[in-house]
């Protein structure tokens, strides 16, 4: 499989770990950041705001994994490249959060 094809399956394991704090936020009803902060002038968006920023991250990963090139849950690298994109995006949250508590 072409090197591009493992970047990208990457950056969709690393959308899809960012999907998960906004989706939760936003079913629980709860404010959260969102990168559209600014455009409004606040800390934090909407519940709403959340849950449409994590099914933009969704569909991000949808895209990358099925549209770049071909995803199995039965090939390893596949698998083991989205998951430490998954686990490099909760890595960097985690450091962020914890400086804003």
């Amino acid at each position: 499989m072409a090197w591009y094809v493992y970047v990208a399956h990457f950056f969709a394991g690393a959308f899809l770990a960012n999907a998960v704090p906004h989706l939760v936020s936003g079913v629980s009803g709860r404010s959260f950041r969102t990168p559209f902060v600014r455009l409004h002038g606040g800390t934090v968006s909407s519940a709403t705001t959340n849950i449409v920023w994590g099914w933009v991250n969704l569909a991000l990963a949808y895209v990358l994994l099925g549209g770049v090139g071909p995803f199995a849950f039965s090939v390893l690298p596949d698998i083991l490249v989205t998951a430490a994109g998954g686990f490099a995006m909760m890595l960097l949250l985690s450091r962020i959060f914890a400086k804003r508590s």
